[in-house]
């Protein structure tokens, strides 16, 4: 293992229509972490949590980005429930878009997780883009 920051890192995340905003997350999180898990929420999980269905299959959304050099492992996410993945994969860190920073949700987790002694950081989101954006010019027809 090398010299950063963090030993193993976690982040989760749907990926569907892959774009850079997801590449960025990935890069930041493995420039802090030597091994970097990732896990690509379930076709079955997102229609749960976002009443919708992916574009991409967890199969095609999973191999992607277990293609992405700055990833080591991908895991299905199942669950929202961070602290149960934490229980199984046993990371140090948990990376996640700063989108998310001071919501309930987050703020529940980065307590749970201080209990354990995992750290929550928090990652620029980057702007303009989304999958919802892409959805929408892809829609509109323009590139």
């Amino acid at each position: 293992m090398g010299n950063k920051k963090y030993k193993i890192g976690y982040t989760t995340g749907v990926f569907d229509l892959f774009h850079i905003g997801h590449l960025n997350i990935l890069k930041r999180a493995k420039d802090l972490c030597d091994y970097l898990i990732v896990g690509v929420s379930t076709d079955e999980l997102v229609r749960e949590y976002k009443h919708k269905k992916p574009v991409m299959s967890y199969f095609e959304r999973s191999s992607i980005v277990e293609a992405i050099r700055y990833v080591d492992k991908v895991v299905p996410q199942t669950t929202m429930d961070k602290i149960q993945a934490f229980k199984e994969l046993n990371f140090e860190v948990m990376f996640h878009g700063d989108d998310w920073k001071g919501t309930p949700l987050y703020d529940k987790y980065k307590k749970e997780f201080e209990k354990v002694g995992v750290k929550m950081v928090f990652l620029p989101h980057t702007p303009g883009i989304s999958t919802t954006d892409v959805k929408e010019s892809i829609q509109k027809g323009h590139s």
